[in-house]
């Protein structure tokens, strides 16, 4: 028998379609789901670097069983794809979640003509800081920046631009961490930074968890003098004995996650006290359904929360509005120069000012994808990263 709400006012899932936008080292994958209502849609994003045509599969293969569901029942739909299908879990179907999931969210928001960020719980703060990457996201800046010099006048360049915290990989990726050599160069850059920009500019580093324990441990004991915001994968998540091991040796805050999808992968993260800041992504994890489920995880055991987000700009909105309702929320990470057209596909950004960002007032998520725009730029392979070391065994990138 149908209850009175669902025989009167039903609202179903028409199409779920994904729009492919070609962004350089990434394919955009923004996920739109359609409604029997006119004019009613939600966007979100499920951009996986180098696995973007498993994404797309995924998408259709979760949408088979959303057809003809009400949007608005996002925890039902959530569990839907989850659980009914027999393989759970993998990058490639939390991503596809991901992107379906905030795609329900903004629905959800427009329809109440409310931003997706009261529907959470409401704003527990009155801004949000957004740190920076070297060169504002530009590849080559972040992968082929290599003197202390350049990296000293790209941090200044990053704070004259508003922003008071920047993240870099000094180490270049076909560099081994093992090396003494290679070691006290990237100190040596990471020393730059600091005399250049003083202590008005938080560092992050980031290591791509590209070495043992024991070598970012020696690492990190060379950059003790400089104060980092955080030391981020020193290892592979995988190894959540390496990571505590790391965290009980070094003075400054451990921060991962971002490889890792649904909270049960954070678990164990959370309960060896591996990590200081927890890095779950919005648009790999499970969406904006299972980041606060993860947030509050990490909560009970006063670990922070900073969303992983190098991709396009639905996630960045995504990121945004789980930011502003969630206490434990430290700091959202920004990509502005991947590509020069980054703001033409979009409609209604989320406006970032002198580093920080207000709370969002626009339904749902607060912005629409410009389809013309987006569609000049289809689908190609990314730019691959073919990194080797110098005796030409693969490297980690």
């Amino acid at each position: 028998m149908f209850s009175r709400y669902a025989y009167e006012f039903a609202m179903k899932i028409t199409r779920i379609v994904t729009k492919v936008v070609h962004a350089r080292m990434r394919n955009w994958i923004f996920v739109k789901v359609e409604t029997d209502q006119p004019g009613l849609y939600g966007w979100g994003e499920a951009t996986l670097e180098w696995k973007t045509k498993s994404v797309v599969g995924a998408v259709e293969d979760l949408s088979v069983l959303l057809i003809g569901q009400d949007p608005r029942r996002i925890e039902h739909l959530w569990q839907i794809m989850h659980r009914q299908y027999f393989w759970r879990g993998g990058i490639i179907n939390y991503t596809a979640i991901s992107g379906i999931d905030q795609a329900l969210w903004d629905i959800k928001g427009k329809e109440l003509n409310r931003p997706v960020h009261e529907l959470l719980g409401g704003p527990v703060r009155d801004r949000l800081r957004f740190y920076d990457h070297l060169g504002g996201g530009k590849m080559e800046d972040i992968y082929g920046t290599l003197a202390p010099a350049e990296f000293a006048e790209r941090a200044l360049r990053s704070m004259e631009e508003g922003f008071t915290a920047i993240k870099c990989m000094p180490i270049p990726v076909s560099d081994p961490v093992e090396s003494p050599a290679v070691l006290k160069r990237a100190a040596q850059c990471v020393a730059a930074m600091r005399d250049a920009c003083g202590d008005g500019l938080d560092i992050m580093l980031d290591l791509h968890a590209r070495t043992t324990p024991a070598a970012a441990i020696q690492f990190g004991r060379l950059l003790t003098d400089y104060n980092l915001y955080w030391y981020e994968e020193p290892c592979w998540p995988e190894s959540i004995d390496g990571l505590q091991e790391v965290a009980r040796a070094l003075p400054f805050p451990i921060a991962t996650g971002e490889r890792l999808t649904g909270r049960w992968e954070f678990r164990e993260l959370f309960e060896k006290r591996a990590c200081a800041i927890a890095q779950p992504d919005c648009s790999h994890c499970g969406g904006i359904s299972e980041v606060r489920r993860i947030a509050a995880m990490a909560e009970t055991y006063s670990i922070a929360v900073a969303c992983h987000n190098p991709q396009g700009p639905i996630s960045t909105a995504a990121c945004t509005h789980v930011a502003f309702a969630t206490p434990n929320y430290l700091i959202q990470e920004v990509v502005r120069k991947d590509v020069p057209w980054r703001k033409d596909v979009v409609d209604g950004q989320i406006p970032i000012e002198n580093g920080h960002a207000i709370p969002p007032t626009a339904p749902g998520l607060g912005i629409d994808i410009n389809e013309a725009e987006a569609d000049k730029h289809p689908w190609q392979p990314e730019v691959t990263m073919d990194v080797f070391r110098r005796d030409g065994s693969v490297a980690d990138w």
